[in-house]
């Protein structure tokens, strides 16, 4: 019986471990300080093979388009537009979002983006925000994911 019991309950982890979603996107961040009030917010995406990552570019219509966004702080200007994009930026045509192909950008294996700020004066605060993303492979893609993040700028 307790055999049984026991082969029941590894089973049922194993069921449960197998059955969570890939999460092939690993998120690091960091404050760079460039001048005594200017910082660099580095956010990198490391993106495991054969998935992707859509750029903040990606057209309308098709997958969601990398999104930044950063919390309201009145001790902190965040620069203007969209974060830059550093990487092996990638286009093609994709038939999987519509009736017509739509032009997609993307990045495999590695992504940076970098966003600058600017304090107001000479003091300590935090940066925070959300970076909203999705990923795809060749064959599937995956719900779109928010991750937060909060930075110290001293």
């Amino acid at each position: 019986m307790k055999r049984i019991f026991a082969t029941l309950v590894l089973t049922l982890i194993t069921g449960f471990v197998f059955s969570q979603a890939p999460n092939p996107v690993g998120w690091t961040y960091e404050a760079k300080k460039i001048t005594a009030n200017n910082y660099e917010i580095i956010l990198t995406a490391t993106v495991e093979h054969p998935w992707h990552i859509y750029s903040q570019n990606t057209a309308k219509g098709g997958p969601i388009a990398t999104e930044i966004r950063f919390k309201p702080n009145p001790l902190v200007i965040v620069g203007k537009g969209k974060a830059k994009e550093i990487g092996k930026h990638e286009k093609t045509m994709d038939n999987n979002f519509g009736t017509k192909p739509i032009a997609v950008s993307y990045y495999s294996n590695k992504v940076v983006f970098v966003q600058s700020v600017k304090l107001k004066g000479n003091i300590k605060t935090n940066v925070s925000g959300i970076v909203e993303y999705m990923v795809c492979d060749d064959s599937r893609c995956l719900p779109p994911v928010k991750k937060s993040f909060d930075l110290k700028l001293q």
